[in-house]
């Protein structure tokens, strides 16, 4: 468990604080009613996977202020699938095998820039039996993208489109353990 000073990065079910987990979703990347609603039935199938695991950045009266959850990585899950074609385009796709995925990773506005995103990623990676891990995110020159880029993550694939998602992603991939460098 990884300590900041207001804040415990520690395991969390999940299933049981989907509400709380999708409220700080929502607000760190801007959802609305319907879009929860989808994602709190997806965050619930997602956790039944083998080695789904979540972490929760908590304060001292047990407020949820960060979430990660991922899983190892499959190629028939639907996120494989839709960016499958985009990393064999580049030889990339052997990402998809032997990987740690990190599925979802938010921190509540009022918290960002306290390490807290950190701490959820490079402890939920310490556990991973993968050698890597993937993930996606917008793609766009983000604090999010520039952490992800300080803990070894290198871009494999850009403008990568879901269906239904208003901007396009990029799909990044680590050796694990995560840098800690910088």
């Amino acid at each position: 468990m990884a300590a900041l000073p207001d804040v415990v990065v520690a395991p969390i079910n999940l299933a049981a604080r989907v509400d709380e987990a999708l409220a700080v979703q929502a607000l760190a990347f801007g959802l609305t009613d319907g879009e929860i609603e989808v994602r709190r039935h997806i965050v619930h199938r997602h956790l039944l996977q083998p080695g789904a695991r979540a972490l929760g950045a908590l304060t001292g009266s047990g407020r949820l202020v960060g979430f990660v959850y991922g899983m190892p990585n499959d190629r028939a899950h639907w996120w494989s699938t839709v960016v499958e074609p985009y990393l064999r385009r580049d030889g990339d796709d052997g990402w998809l095998d032997d990987s740690f995925v990190i599925t979802e990773l938010h921190v509540h506005p009022d918290f960002q820039g306290r390490g807290i995103g950190r701490s959820l990623i490079t402890t939920i990676t310490d556990g991973a039996d993968q050698p890597r891990s993937i993930l996606s995110a917008i793609d766009v020159e983000s604090p999010a993208r520039k952490l992800y880029r300080r803990l070894g993550y290198e871009d494999l694939a850009r403008h990568v489109v879901f269906p239904s998602a208003p901007s396009p992603y990029a799909v990044m991939g680590a050796p694990l353990p995560l840098s800690r460098d910088n």
